[in-house]
């Protein structure tokens, strides 16, 4: 979203947390037409993990919340340096900005105030927690699948 508003040449300074306040309204207008919203986003701080909740909330929809972690720093070190941005004209950073980014922004092990999120060891053991525990249903091609291979 902040590369979009960027694109229009609109702003030329930061957009700070603009991205994450379009895509809260997005989000909550879809939420209350009633369709689902997945928000994939990078969340190190209780402020943004709020806010999604909030959204759901003020459209009193059920909010599910599932974190992704890399348990092997090394692995995960090499999965930034290597990756290619699918945005064009986006700076995608660097190993050294993601670890500065969450030391400085005061990143801590986050709290859950409601509930722990969901965890699975791979894509297909969290795919059969969301189905069975929270009662989803996850379709590809209008047809219900219960993990990535089908």
């Amino acid at each position: 979203m902040e590369q979009a508003i960027r694109d229009c040449g609109v702003v030329s300074k930061s957009l700070d947390d603009a991205g994450y306040r379009v895509g809260y309204a997005v989000a909550e207008d879809n939420l209350r037409l009633g369709k689902t919203v997945v928000a994939d986003s990078v969340n190190p701080l209780r402020l943004t993990r709020d806010a999604w909740r909030s959204v759901a909330d003020r459209a009193r929809a059920k909010a599910v919340e599932v974190e992704v972690t890399c348990s092997d720093p090394a692995q995960h070190r090499n999965r930034v340096e290597t990756r290619s941005a699918d945005i064009k004209g986006l700076r995608l950073p660097t190993w050294q900005e993601v670890v500065s980014r969450n030391t400085s922004l005061g990143a801590r092990p986050y709290r859950y105030r409601h509930r722990e999120p969901e965890r699975a060891e791979n894509v297909n053991e969290l795919l059969r927690v969301l189905t069975k525990e929270n009662s989803l249903h996850i379709h590809k091609g209008g047809h219900e699948i219960r993990s990535i291979e089908e």
